[in-house]
């Protein structure tokens, strides 16, 4: 369907889509039984295609949250509906204390693409367990106990990762956290001069804060990380959970600074929207048998997927997909920039729009359009479009922006 199309499509469909008036069943329903901890925004998703979803009256939306990014190949891609048709058909589950066909391969196809020296991997299902893996392994490894991380990044809800996430909207009623943690400020080189020594396990960094705003690392901050890490024997390591599998431009968001981690977390698009998480290590960690495990992590079919969308997005060049697409959006949007834009920053597809009010009216404003997307921060909206879509539909996502940040709310 072409741009022009959808256009026809949600204007002629303008004040009949979700909020027709008929009684929502499915809704109803789903408020009845769910524990709900997200808040709706008034509408049912029921089907996918491409950079597409559509509600439960076929009304087409572009969607640039895309699984909060874990829909890289957008939705329905015809390699991931067949692998796990395929693999589901073969074997769906099969405990990590014996070896499997599609796990190996994932392994293999994993350290393939990973940052060199990268050389093994745990498998789980989450972003969030990737970053727990991750603490075990570095105290572990070490046999220290601190860790430091920054401000304004975020790493997960569970216990560890949110002790890592210093946003207090996450940790709040959830106290006593897991001790050892200390956080400073993301890009000042001075602060990790100031914490790093021979007590810090790991220091956990984003190569971009996408939660907080979608602000990328300095080269010169990260550089000054390694050096200082290497000097101090402390892991360095990087939540690549949204940076990573093409989002930034690269295959992994480190790879625009040559930077080596030690441990890399990786979750989201690893299996093309399939709950899956992997650490990635170096050789020079070892974990003793028994200290860490998952009855689900690394299972066949998720493995099988992820070997899938590896190969696809190799052969498609998603990321320099992602690189010209995102270009193409933000150079459009700069054009006679809205003047309720304060900052643009945007990092391959992975793009954030600094207000100078709040963004949650504009994504309301976005969805009457036909378009998804969502904050970071109060005033931060930020757009993670599927690596598939369209130029012309990055021409109507901006073009529909334009029009709602002519709105004051």
């Amino acid at each position: 369907m072409s741009a022009a199309d959808l256009l026809n499509q949600r204007e002629g469909a303008a004040g009949t889509g979700s909020s027709s008036g008929e009684p929502d069943a499915i809704a109803a329903t789903q408020a009845q039984y769910e524990l709900d901890v997200y808040g709706k925004r008034g509408l049912t998703l029921v089907r996918g295609e491409g950079a597409l979803v559509y509600d439960r009256h076929d009304r087409a939306y572009l969607d640039c949250i895309a699984g909060i990014g874990s829909a890289n190949l957008g939705h329905a891609h015809p390699v991931v509906v067949e692998a796990v048709q395929r693999q589901a058909a073969r074997l769906i589950t099969c405990p990590g204390i014996f070896a499997n066909d599609a796990k190996a391969e994932l392994l293999e196809a994993l350290v393939a693409v990973a940052p060199e020296g990268l050389n093994r991997a745990f498998l789980c299902n989450s972003g969030t367990e990737s970053v727990e893996a991750a603490l075990k392994f570095a105290r572990l490894a070490t046999g220290r106990k601190r860790f430091v991380t920054a401000k304004r990044a975020f790493h997960g809800r569970t216990f560890g990762a949110m002790s890592a996430t210093h946003e207090p909207k996450y940790r709040e009623g959830c106290e006593p956290l897991v001790p050892g943690f200390e956080h400073v400020r993301f890009n000042d080189v001075d602060a990790l001069h100031q914490v790093l020594d021979e007590s810090v396990a790991g220091l956990l960094l984003e190569v971009v804060q996408g939660e907080g705003g979608v602000y990328p690392a300095d080269a010169a901050y990260l550089a000054e990380a390694r050096r200082l890490c290497d000097e101090k024997g402390v892991l360095l390591i990087i939540d690549e959970v949204q940076t990573g599998f093409c989002r930034t431009g690269r295959f992994f968001g480190c790879e625009h600074y040559d930077l080596r981690p030690d441990i890399m977390c990786l979750a989201k698009s690893i299996a093309g929207g399939l709950p899956m998480g992997a650490v990635l290590v170096n050789d020079e960690i070892q974990i003793p048998l028994g200290k860490h495990g998952s009855t689900f992590g690394g299972n066949p079919l998720v493995c099988a997927v992820a070997t899938a969308v590896i190969r696809e997005m190799r052969e498609a060049n998603l990321a320099e997909r992602a690189e010209s697409l995102g270009n193409r959006f933000v150079q459009s949007l700069q054009r006679d920039k809205p003047e309720l834009v304060r900052e643009i920053r945007q990092v391959g597809l992975m793009i954030g729009i600094g207000l100078r009010v709040r963004s949650r009216p504009y994504l309301g404003a976005l969805m009457e359009r036909g378009i998804l997307a969502m904050p970071a921060g109060t005033s931060t909206l930020r757009f993670l479009p599927p690596l598939v879509i369209t130029p012309a539909q990055i021409d109507e996502v901006v073009a529909r922006l334009r029009e709602v940040l002519q709105i004051r709310f």
